[in-house]
């Protein structure tokens, strides 16, 4: 098991574009009041990268695929954990992956195809709530969606 201990987050200001493939609603607006989101529809994974270029090649893989709407990519973070019978301290970079709960074993996957490490590090915690039309936006920009039209 590895652990990470952030020393350097960044806020990240979104900006939420409408998305062109909605044919179910006459507008963005009235499409986002109608979203109802479940609890736990939509995941945080946080996985960690030796260097800022492994993961950003790992980010924009993901969000092409569209098995993530975002990827945050936050540099400077140490790791401390026990690794072989030792305790190691590496800088590492931190990806913070919004995504469907429902890709969640195909991103992983992805993940482990493309990563560096023997054991690399996919953890995933499901979303509770948060600003619907950021939600309404991963739920348009990911794979799986559900169309109820």
């Amino acid at each position: 098991m590895l652990c990470f201990l952030s020393t350097a987050l960044t806020t990240t200001l979104l900006k939420i574009v409408p998305s062109a493939s909605s044919t179910c609603t006459a507008s963005t607006a009235s499409s986002v009041m109608e979203f109802k989101h479940e609890p736990g529809t939509f995941s945080v994974a946080y996985v960690t990268a030796p260097n800022d270029t492994t993961a950003k090649k790992i980010a924009r893989g993901l969000v092409e695929n569209k098995l993530a709407a975002c990827v945050n990519v936050i540099p400077q973070i140490t790791s401390i954990y026990s690794w072989e019978n030792k305790i190691e301290e590496d800088s590492e970079v931190l990806m913070m992956i919004k995504t469907r709960t429902s890709v969640v074993d195909e991103l992983t996957k992805f993940v482990r195809e493309n990563h560096p490490y023997k054991v690399c590090e996919v953890i995933t915690l499901p979303i509770q709530g948060g600003n619907l039309p950021y939600l309404k936006w991963i739920d348009d920009e990911v794979k799986g969606k559900i169309e109820k039209c």
